[in-house]
């Protein structure tokens, strides 16, 4: 399986700005890295920053209040962070950590938004940003209505290999998706104990392999077949 031969709503998606609009987005910022496992921003946190990813993956989760984390996206080169509290000027509704070394660029909110309202054509970038990964969580959601916890685990997996993996090694197609078991069952809303099964079914028939704090697809058109697509 390859980009073009899945629906369009799960196809790696197209970088959110142009080159020029990345390049006004890093001058009014500061260029920065962190390591893995960095903590960018805290649920609660106040909005006074957003961070332009240049290079790595970074993890969005949300705590319940039961203690039970999900995983609400990754963003990789070229997408904002932080940019939705910054917009609507509330409390960070959500934790951004970084999954491998990032580097990106820092920029206040105020100058942000100063730059949004000098500059339409930005402006509409951002907010079709916004738009897409809100269509894509609707179309995700919609998925795992009536799906079982295998399906609903090869799903998100593939989504996630389609639009954030990591070409790795001499294997076609093969490539590191940049998540943990837990990160999984948070994406999929399904147990540890069943993301487990899924995989174990999958390594078993060379599909992936799994290490700690990532999973390897070797088979696109497997998982897709796993995953009903």
């Amino acid at each position: 399986m390859t980009r073009e031969e899945v629906a369009p709503e799960r196809r790696c998606p197209t970088k959110p700005f142009t080159e020029s609009e990345e390049e006004l987005l890093r001058s009014v910022g500061r260029s920065r890295t962190w390591p893995a496992g960095a903590g960018l921003f805290f649920k609660g946190d106040a909005p006074d920053s957003l961070i332009l990813v240049t290079e790595g993956r970074v993890k969005i989760t949300a705590d319940a209040r039961s203690g039970y984390t999900s995983l609400l996206s990754l963003r990789g080169p070229g997408e904002l962070v932080g940019e939705m509290a910054c917009l609507d000027r509330r409390t960070r509704s959500a934790t951004a950590v970084t999954v491998m070394p990032v580097r990106g660029t820092v920029i206040a909110s105020a100058r942000f938004l100063a730059l949004l309202e000098q500059d339409h054509g930005l402006t509409l970038s951002v907010l079709r940003s916004i738009v897409a990964r809100l269509r894509h969580a609707d179309a995700l959601r919609a998925d795992q209505g009536a799906l079982s916890a295998g399906t609903r685990v090869a799903r998100v997996l593939l989504d996630l290999a389609l639009r954030h993996g990591i070409a790795v090694g001499a294997e076609e197609h093969a490539c590191v998706v940049p998540v943990s078991q837990a990160d999984l069952a948070g994406a999929a809303g399904t147990s540890r104990e069943s993301v487990v099964r899924a995989l174990r079914e999958l390594q078993r028939d060379g599909v992936v392999t799994t290490s700690r704090g990532r999973i390897v697809v070797h088979d696109l058109r497997g998982l897709g077949g796993r995953a009903g697509v």
